[in-house]
């Protein structure tokens, strides 16, 4: 498959891929490497994970990374309420010793999270590693083993190696460094938010009943948005959702109804201050210039 077929693939599924973001998932796709998305929120990192998934018919294995993730959430740990049972019940049948311990710590007994749930399948999954920028930076240590050799070593049992080899998709959105270790395993590409042709295209296949008209003012009022000093600019599900409000509301031109197109703009700004910040003349002159 060339990378013009996965891009093809890609937009079958709703998906408008950039040729650099279609080259980058080629590339990791034929290589076997971890591919690593870095841009701001909202331009479509995760969506890539989920559609990939979607045109490989993989299972999508998903680790949502956060503040204080350890390997007990996202690689593996023991199901120690079985262990107790087990050893209350060898104890009472007279069993003890290696024979006992050699039982609870097998693979009956491990739970498998997403990491090691993903090189443990028959069939190669998608594995998205979402907002690895928000774990702490020791997280990064337990990702290098299995983003290197697919492998995860678990102390009672030694080396897992992968069963088959997943897929994997990193996000990050810039909230801290990365390390150069972590940098080094992966392929790397930067994901903008998509120009005006590329956002009508991303429109017109997630809604495609939406008026031709309609559809350039959106694209163009929330490309102009973008413009503005705001604390959270609004991504490719804020557009959407702003084009779909308006559908609902049976608004034909975002020039028609100040006072409606000012309520729909809580599908847009996120904050408190950006609501106050684009007041319902700003957001007209927006309106004006993108009719």
């Amino acid at each position: 498959m060339i990378w013009t077929d996965l891009q093809t693939a890609l937009s079958r599924e709703g998906y408008v891929a950039s040729d650099d973001l279609a080259v980058a998932l080629h590339l990791a796709l034929t290589l076997g490497r971890p591919l690593l998305l870095e841009g701001a929120a909202g331009v479509g990192k995760t969506e890539v994970a989920r559609t990939l998934a979607a045109v490989r018919e993989a299972e999508l294995i998903r680790l949502q990374c956060y503040e204080g993730l350890d390997a007990a959430q996202a690689i593996y740990e023991w199901n120690y309420q079985r262990q107790l049972l087990t050893i209350r019940a060898a104890a009472e049948d007279g069993e003890t010793g290696k024979t006992v311990e050699d039982r609870i710590f097998s693979r009956d007994f491990l739970l498998e999270r997403p990491l090691l749930a993903a090189i443990t399948k028959e069939a190669p999954p998608v594995l998205l590693i979402d907002e690895i920028d928000r774990a702490d930076e020791e997280f990064e240590a337990y990702l290098l083993e299995i983003l290197s050799d697919y492998q995860v070593s678990v102390p009672e049992l030694g080396t897992i190696k992968a069963t088959s080899k997943p897929i994997v998709i990193l996000t990050c959105n810039g909230t801290r460094d990365l390390s150069d270790a972590l940098r080094r395993r992966c392929l790397y590409t930067y994901v903008e938010y998509p120009d005006r042709q590329t956002e009508l295209a991303i429109l017109k296949a997630r809604c495609p009943q939406i008026e031709a008209h309609l559809g350039n003012q959106v694209v163009g009022f929330v490309q102009k948005l973008r413009e503005e000093d705001l604390e959270k600019t609004p991504g490719v599900a804020e557009m959407l959702d702003f084009a779909a409000a308006l559908m609902g509301l049976g608004i034909a031109d975002l020039t028609d109804d100040p006072a409606t197109l000012q309520h729909t703009l809580t599908t847009l700004l996120k904050t408190q201050s950006d609501q106050a910040h684009i007041t319902p003349e700003v957001a007209g002159r927006i309106a004006g210039k993108a009719a």
